[in-house]
């Protein structure tokens, strides 16, 4: 029987399941907890967005750990407490806020397997909401997922539905190395589907192909999946088949995926909400040039914001994220 539910349930329940399961596994982060030490009642926020509500009832404070307003601190001390035999999952408020914590990822987390010869693990979650589309400015609305997905050694996880994001997340807990989770702020209770309540995993670094097509090959990730999912309903209206595919991880990247359909279609749209220069949509469109050049009938097409600061203004917001007419559009430019 269907149980459909939202993603902010769907995670929330994957930290319960992983919590009981694996008793190493502690959660960190501002407000988790609803302000330990602070007048009120206790565990009254579960972080800013309240996806941890709940937790510290279940158990307590020793795992459930209200952090000071310190990331290089808390993002840091996550990082040891993975190298000590811990499971941690800190929460990053907002991927905006990783300029000042990105030494520990960066020089630490992501090089200690290869510095110490496989002999150590690093097994650390790193959760993060971003995106834009809910009017937060350009300081707490960025993707800045391209920029983890640089570094060697780091995991970089987006889901896109409510099942994927509980599947996702149970495996990123349990893996080894250290995995940055992109949560999108506009999707917590917007998106949901199906969810089973067992504890399951998707693995890391297979692509989800959502629909299927002959003509184009559309590749997206998080929220842009439902962007372009709108866009191939239309297209499919007007008789184009249009292949979306969502990587899911872009680090594992599942390549095989996205070249063998781009081979078949021999047409390729990328969407991304991160920015143009050096980004998700630049990669992908530079493999598929690289790898199969010979098979394409028409250029490569991105569809991006410009490379500006996200404005604050809603319908200034609105005209720079990419949308279900632009994608459509790319995809009737590469058709002809």
């Amino acid at each position: 029987m269907a149980r459909i539910i939202t993603m902010r349930n769907a995670l929330s329940e994957a930290f319960r399941q992983v919590m009981e399961e694996d008793p190493t596994v502690i959660m960190m982060g501002e407000d988790i907890a609803g302000g330990q030490g602070a007048p009120g009642e206790a565990d009254a926020w579960g972080g800013d967005l309240g996806i941890t509500k709940g937790l510290l009832g279940r158990f307590g404070p020793d795992r459930v750990l209200d952090t000071p307003i310190s990331e290089t601190a808390y993002i840091g001390a996550a990082v040891g407490a993975a190298t000590a035999g811990l499971r941690p999952i800190a929460e990053l408020m907002f991927v905006d806020f990783m300029g000042v914590c990105f030494d520990p990822l960066l020089n630490q987390a992501a090089k200690f397997r290869y510095m110490f010869g496989g002999k150590t693990r690093t097994p650390l979650v790193v959760r993060t909401q971003y995106g834009a589309g809910v009017g937060a400015g350009a300081q707490h609305s960025q993707s800045l997922y391209s920029l983890f997905a640089h570094i060697p050694g780091l995991k970089c996880v987006i889901p896109s539905t409510a099942y994927d994001a509980k599947g996702l997340m149970i495996a990123s807990v349990r893996d080894d190395d250290p995995v940055v989770f992109f949560e999108h702020k506009a999707m917590y209770d917007t998106v949901r589907d199906d969810v089973p309540e067992r504890a399951y995993a998707v693995p890391l670094g297979e692509a989800n192909v959502v629909t299927e097509g002959d003509d184009v090959t559309i590749v997206a990730v998080g929220r842009m999946v439902h962007f372009a999912h709108e866009a191939v309903r239309k297209c499919a209206a007007e008789g184009i088949g249009c292949e979306l595919i969502d990587p899911r991880t872009i680090s594992p990247l599942d390549e095989d995926t996205i070249l063998e359909s781009v081979e078949r279609t021999g047409r390729l749209v990328v969407v991304d909400e991160g920015y143009p220069r050096c980004g998700f949509a630049a990669d992908i469109a530079a493999l598929a040039a690289e790898k199969c050049f010979h098979a394409l009938k028409a250029p490569i097409l991105k569809v991006t914001p410009p490379h500006t600061p996200i404005p604050f203004a809603p319908n200034l917001e609105e005209l720079w994220l990419p949308s279900p007419a632009r994608i459509a559009e790319a995809v009737r430019r590469v058709m002809e």
